[in-house]
């Protein structure tokens, strides 16, 4: 048997296994479960094209949205899209993550861009805060203030 034909019988044999793998379906589990690694990539790679020096600082930006975005769209399809009623203030809080990498890494150090990036990170709190507070958070608030009274009732000092 020659060199050729060994090739080739290889590469039959991958483009059969390759075949059967897409007919069972698992070039289709991998998409579904693993497609927010097509947006996690593109800002992965923006930040070492960046820390490499290739590209200008203002990459950071967009760099930063699609990591916390990716990371969040992740948690999403792994655990239920259900957690998007929690989670959805990441989604200004990726652009507050981008525009305070710019502000650290990049050459523009105004005020202005570090008071637009904290000023959304903290919006972006403020708003998951609240969200977890009306949903299952109330519940919390209210065993901590039954708590509070508690000991307010028991530490009080006894006068007879």
């Amino acid at each position: 048997m020659n060199r050729q034909s060994a090739a080739v019988g290889i590469l039959v044999l991958a483009v059969g296994l390759f075949i059967l793998l897409g007919k069972l379906g698992v070039f289709a589990f991998i998409a579904a479960v693993f497609w927010p690694l097509f947006v996690l990539i593109p800002g992965v790679l923006l930040h070492v094209l960046y820390f490499g020096r290739m590209v200008p600082s203002v990459a950071l930006i967009p760099a930063g949205i699609l990591t916390v975005v990716s990371v969040v769209l992740m948690i999403g399809n792994w655990f239920g899209w259900d957690l998007m009623k929690y989670l959805w203030p990441f989604f200004p809080f990726a652009v507050a993550v981008g525009l305070y990498e710019y502000y650290v890494f990049g050459y523009n150090r105004s005020k202005q861009l570090w008071a637009a990036a904290v000023g959304l990170g903290a919006i972006s709190a403020l708003m998951f805060a609240m969200t977890l507070l009306w949903t299952w958070g109330i519940y919390v608030l209210a065993v901590l203030l039954i708590g509070l009274g508690a000991w307010l009732v028991l530490r009080r000092p006894r006068i007879w």
